[in-house]
């Protein structure tokens, strides 16, 4: 296929493209800057412009989109702008000249969709395919999520900017998923690797100056999922989506563990030393409501240090169930956790 995978300039995005140029498909790119992806072509432009979109899926049989504000602070316009108006542009781009989806009708196919499972639609040779990268805090609430499945977004009750304008922006997609356009939302729940910068780089940092406690008792058992078994995963989506379209899914290792073995894992393959003291998890949750209020009125843009979603985060159970989603994208992770710190304690030692 000749696949368009926006925001390609991540850390996600580059493993995305490299491994769909891997899977033997040819790609093309779309984002602000180069993406450096070896045998990909690059579009540079933005998913606010709809002009820019529609010469990028031109041609196109498929995408893979990425391309999202991603922060835990920061104007709530603009990740309304970004996430849910660019995923809302590239919908119209990619599905101009194809039969209108009467809203009624989108929702009552997305409801299907859950409740029926995948394939439930009919497709046709001249179908586009779409593959939404989401996250499960779509449908995180706050509370301890232990072996659920890829529950349903909810925008109301999604913790976040970030996270609510996702959620909408899935629920747009979903919604868009006909027999010409077929749509698969997937999730890969806390991402990292060597070069991440969201997750590893924070630790090391906050670890390395002693800004690191445990949230209550270190316990909570958490999943992750490491760079490549994320990227490999999304792609057997792509591949899958004659079958699957209509879904969402939940990607991860499938190795949940205590939240202080994590961080102790992801500090060790840094070479500084793990936290060793402690915070009770309501204090973390009050502090971090005043922190991000605070973010919303001060100048800079700057992560604020802590939130309400991240100490959440960091103290409640959230692994899921991974046997629908190996089942449905045949596709099961190749890089275990432990190799996974394997290779990021290389990648430090380089």
């Amino acid at each position: 296929m000749k696949v368009l995978v926006t925001g390609a300039s991540g850390l996600l995005g580059r493993a995305v493209a490299a491994a769909t140029l891997a899977a033997g498909h040819e790609v093309r790119t779309f984002q602000r800057r180069p993406s450096g992806v070896p045998g990909a072509s690059d579009v540079l432009g933005s998913v606010t412009d709809s002009g820019a979109l529609e010469r990028a899926v031109e041609g196109m049989d498929a995408v893979i989109h990425l391309a999202a504000k991603v922060s835990l602070a920061g104007d709530p316009a603009e990740f309304d702008t970004v996430n849910v108006g660019g995923t809302r542009a590239l919908i119209a781009a990619l599905t101009q000249g194809a039969p209108a989806v009467t809203s009624t009708a989108a929702s009552t196919a997305s409801r299907e969709a859950v409740s029926t499972g995948p394939g439930t639609a009919s497709t046709d040779a001249a179908a586009r395919r779409l593959v939404y990268v989401s996250s499960p805090s779509v449908a995180h609430s706050g509370a301890s999520i232990s072996g659920e499945p890829a529950m349903p977004a909810d925008p109301a009750r999604a913790r976040g900017d970030y996270a609510r304008t996702k959620a909408h922006a899935e629920l747009l997609a979903l919604a868009a998923d006909s027999p010409r356009l077929q749509v698969v939302a997937v999730r890969p729940h806390l991402v990292w690797g060597p070069g991440d910068t969201q997750l590893v780089a924070r630790v090391v940092e906050r670890a390395r100056s002693g800004r690191l406690p445990l949230l209550g008792h270190g316990a909570a058992l958490i999943d992750t999922t490491y760079i490549d078994n994320a990227a490999s995963g999304i792609v057997a989506a792509l591949e899958r989506a004659d079958d699957v379209h209509g879904r969402a899914y939940v990607i991860t290792n499938g190795e949940p563990r205590p939240v202080a073995e994590l961080l102790a894992g992801i500090c060790a393959a840094a070479g500084v030393r793990a936290p060793g003291w402690r915070v009770s998890a309501g204090l973390a949750r009050t502090a971090g409501s005043v922190i991000e209020a605070a973010w919303r009125i001060r100048a800079g843009s700057d992560e604020p240090p802590m939130t309400r979603f991240l100490a959440e985060q960091l103290s409640t159970a959230h692994w899921f169930d991974q046997r629908q989603t190996r089942a449905d994208l045949h596709w099961v992770p190749a890089v275990s956790l432990d190799e996974g710190f394997r290779r990021l304690a290389a990648s430090y030692a380089r």
